[in-house]
């Protein structure tokens, strides 16, 4: 679950509220969402322009690197992801900053105080507070993060945003976006690909990456039957990495650098973030804001090297909230020919081996570790023999001193965790 402790009294007598909503089982649909926003005046059709992202994984990348470029130009920004990973206030940055406990309160309390019978998703409370918020602050730009596919997702009542964009596509909550249903695609990834492209709106552009046959279909047909722009990369915009990242598209080419972020897909979603600012016209953006954004653009848990704190001392530790396949292949590229620990814990929910497989060849050792308040896997289910700790810190401290990093991975619930623990809050 989502659902969050805050030190705040106030916050708390909220989240408490939250905590006993629940999705109703077998509902999909924007209806409820839609309905409990008109109660609140609609926020969602009063906000600045709106870059609207969604994809497997990347999407949070790319709305971190879009937040840094709007500001490096100059711009206010509102920004909305998920999911948290110390502070349920994380979800909600307004004019640059994390939303406060007071205006939080008060906010969640609005909302909740009008879903009468309504039954709503902790998701969808959580976004038409976030809208409210967004509305009632002046800013130049939102950057808003899917939470869960697209089509249905609670941010997709937005109507004609600036850009819509789609970040790396892959197998992941298989038990909602591959969901029996008529008309929809037999082919998970094709499905997978629907599911996302159901951001599209008309006359808006949709910019996106080169997908499988499969996936790249369906999402031009679902792009065409909405009346967006479709802006794929190959056939609009092009990127590439050597010691800079090299972009073009038809208004012409930059030469920017490289991401601080570490890993060779944060130039991807780099270029994506840049390819969306280039293809809309609601909001002017200099070349010298682009460059300086990707620069200094980061997000927590995302291949993070931890900094020594009550739980790193001398050694490196690197932290990444991946639980799917491509998120192990990512990792693997970063780490290929290097030796490693590898702290794991995953939820009862994700493949096992979707981290351990792409990694095989680099994991000097393996330790499985619970997952604080969710339902994990046990040590057993990485593999016989696999050995277990009660925590992480523990599990730091059975290693040898021998020099080789550290990664600990396997779910986002895990890197919250850990940054709690090590002081290293993210703001």
């Amino acid at each position: 679950m989502d659902f969050a402790k805050s030190d705040s009294p106030a916050v708390q007598q909220q989240l408490d509220r939250l905590a006993q909503l629940s999705l109703p089982q077998g509902r999909l649909g924007l209806e409820t969402a839609t309905l409990l926003l008109a109660r609140l005046g609609n926020p969602q059709d009063h906000l600045p322009p709106v870059f609207h992202v969604a994809g497997t994984n990347g999407k949070g990348s790319t709305c971190a690197f879009l937040r840094a470029i709007l500001e490096a130009d100059g711009k206010i920004v509102h920004v909305a992801t998920s999911p948290h990973l110390v502070r349920y206030n994380e979800r909600i940055r307004i004019a640059g900053k994390l939303i406060g406990d007071d205006r939080l309160a008060a906010l969640l309390a609005e909302v909740l105080d009008q879903v009468g019978d309504l039954a709503p998703s902790f998701f969808e409370v959580t976004i038409a507070a976030t809208f409210l918020a967004f509305a009632r602050t002046p800013a130049d730009a939102c950057v808003i993060e899917v939470g869960l596919g697209g089509r249905f997702d609670a941010t997709n009542v937005l109507k004609r945003p600036a850009a819509c964009g789609i970040a790396a596509l892959g197998i992941d909550h298989e038990r909602f976006l591959l969901a029996p249903e008529e008309g929809v695609p037999e082919i998970p990834i094709a499905r997978i690909a629907f599911e996302k492209a159901g951001i599209a709106k008309p006359g808006c552009p949709l910019v996106t990456f080169t997908y499988p046959p499969e996936a790249g279909l369906e999402i031009e047909r679902v792009a065409q039957a909405a009346g967006a722009l479709l802006t794929m990369r190959g056939q609009c915009w092009w990127a590439s990495a050597d010691d800079a990242l090299q972009y073009r598209d038809k208004l012409g080419a930059l030469t920017l650098p490289l991401p601080s972020m570490p890993g060779l897909h944060q130039t991807d979603n780099a270029a994506l973030a840049v390819a969306m600012l280039r293809h809309q016209n609601s909001v002017t953006i200099t070349e010298r804001a682009m460059a300086q954004g990707i620069h200094i653009a980061h997000w927590p848990a995302r291949l993070q090297k931890l900094s020594r704190g009550p739980l790193v001392e001398a050694r490196e530790v690197w932290l990444d909230g991946g639980h799917n396949p491509d998120a192990g292949a990512a990792l693997a590229r970063h780490f290929a020919g290097s030796s490693l620990h590898l702290i794991i814990g995953m939820l009862a929910n994700k493949d096992p081996f979707a981290i351990i497989n792409p990694l095989a060849q680099e994991i000097a050792s393996l330790t499985a570790v619970p997952v604080p308040g969710q339902d994990y896997h046990p040590a057993s289910a990485f593999g016989a023999g696999t050995p277990a700790a009660d925590d992480v810190l523990s599990a730091l401290a059975a290693l040898p001193q021998d020099g080789l990093p550290v990664l600990i991975a396997g779910s986002l619930y895990l890197a919250g965790t850990v940054l709690r623990l090590n002081q290293e809050l993210p703001d």
